[in-house]
């Protein structure tokens, strides 16, 4: 059965740290690969996209202890947990949808997110990577990592079954449910570029994880 997405995190809190790292492939690698990629420069604030209970800034703050954060999630629980972790550092949490959520305007040296965003169309991404070009500094940019489709037609499968498994469901809202839509790496540099980056780079990618570097 589908699950709205902040029931379906807030059901797996417990162990969630210890599956993310452990049942993901490569996560061992890539957490610490995104956070080398964010500034390093003293007090810079940064958005985080989907930030669930910290795993990226774990990383994070041995490189930039005094790095300030917003973190975004719709679970509770999750930020909870994250806050827990990180007491001592300057982090604004925000439980809600960070498509509903104001960015403000050149508000952020840089901004990440990582295997957040792959629930989520091309046209549901493109006002939300707008907003996000928006409250950027000029120069800023934006980390993704997630993984991706590796064609069209597994794109096309995966909202295909969503669609279908709402129907058999009788789910006819309009509220985001956990199931895992990923674009591919195409359709998603074009998401991006639509919303006004400049620049999409493909850092590195692990199989079908990759790590997208969109400049503002």
């Amino acid at each position: 059965m589908l699950e709205k997405m902040a029931d379906f995190f807030e059901n797996r809190l417990d162990g969630y740290d210890k599956h993310m790292l452990t049942n993901i492939e490569s996560a061992d690698e890539f957490y610490p690969y995104t956070a080398k990629q964010l500034p390093t420069t003293e007090n810079c604030h940064i958005l985080d996209l989907g930030c669930g209970t910290g795993l990226e800034l774990e990383e994070y703050f041995l490189l930039n202890p005094s790095a300030r954060i917003m973190g975004i999630d719709l679970s509770q629980g999750m930020l909870s947990a994250l806050k827990k972790k990180f007491s001592d550092k300057d982090i604004t949490l925000v439980c809600c949808s960070y498509f509903d959520v104001p960015f403000g305007v050149c508000s952020f040296d840089s901004a990440v997110s990582v295997e957040s965003l792959h629930h989520f169309t091309k046209e549901e991404k493109v006002p939300l990577y707008t907003k996000l070009h928006r409250a950027l500094k000029d120069g800023g940019y934006f980390v993704l990592t997630d993984y991706f489709s590796l064609s069209d037609e597994e794109e096309q499968m995966h909202q295909q079954n969503l669609i279908a498994l709402k129907a058999e469901q009788g789910i006819d809202d309009d509220a985001f449910y956990h199931y895992d839509t990923p674009l591919t790496v195409k359709h998603e540099t074009e998401a991006l570029m639509e919303a006004g980056f400049s620049s999409v780079l493909v850092l590195k990618n692990w199989g079908a994880t990759y790590i997208i570097k969109a400049v503002k």
